[in-house]
């Protein structure tokens, strides 16, 4: 991906806070019973490497799979696990989704033209000029067969409104592992996929997940509104 000038000083700088800085800490009590040391981790939607890095130190002797289609992220991931000396963290250049294939990812620029790549997204792109690159897209079904999964203790995803598709590419390794789920669940950007809210909540509800607010932990039977919820299956609530 061909940066301006512009572009390339932000990026620098996206760098540096992706390499020297550690978000999300505030949600390692909520995920720790969760994620014990030889974990297996998946985050889709890996971004510039915050969650991989906090799962990698809360799982070091298991392993993560960051799940990141853009050229412009991954440029800024994966020298960020690098610099961190990050070694259990595999970096997949892909999205999941509920059929493989390939697809138009959406990188919106801001006003100063710097990449807007944490809200990069597939489907249709509502305004504003984006730069777009052509991306593949995986089953979760068939990567855990490539992969010879033996076990799949937590999955993240943060997809901009494609978190369902990714579910539903996953259904048997869902049900084979019964990992714990921690989900953005926004109702406007999930018609992107043709998706809702409550159709996310009841798939899961009828595999035998339950949803809880993040990061309060407080249980939540239905959507309430646009944020990240965690679903344990109902054998670990």
């Amino acid at each position: 991906m061909q940066l301006t000038l512009r572009q390339r000083a932000s990026w620098l700088a996206h760098l540096f806070k992706a390499a020297t800085q550690q978000h999300h800490v505030e949600l390692k009590p909520l995920f720790a019973p969760f994620i014990p040391d030889d974990a297996v981790v998946l985050d889709v939607g890996a971004h510039a490497g915050q969650f991989a890095k906090l799962f990698a130190r809360m799982a070091r002797h298991g392993h993560v799979y960051a799940f990141e289609p853009s050229a412009y992220a991954r440029s800024i991931l994966q020298p960020a696990l690098a610099f961190n000396r990050i070694a259990n963290v595999s970096v997949i250049p892909a999205g999941l989704s509920d059929v493989a294939s390939e697809a138009v990812l959406h990188t919106p620029l801001k006003r100063s033209s710097s990449m807007g790549f944490g809200t990069a997204h597939l489907g249709a792109h509502e305004a504003g000029a984006a730069a777009d690159q052509t991306v593949s897209l995986c089953r979760l079904d068939d990567f855990a067969g490539r992969e010879s999964l033996a076990r799949l203790d937590f999955v993240k995803a943060d997809i901009e409104g494609w978190e369902m598709r990714a579910l539903v590419g996953g259904e048997q390794t869902l049900m084979r592992f019964r990992p714990t789920l921690f989900l953005e669940v926004d109702g406007a950007l999930m018609p992107r996929a043709g998706d809702t809210p409550d159709a996310l909540f009841a798939w899961l509800a009828e595999r035998g997940w339950q949803a809880f607010r993040s990061p309060s932990g407080v249980a939540a039977p239905a959507w309430s509104g646009a944020g990240d919820y965690l679903f344990a299956p109902s054998e670990r609530a």
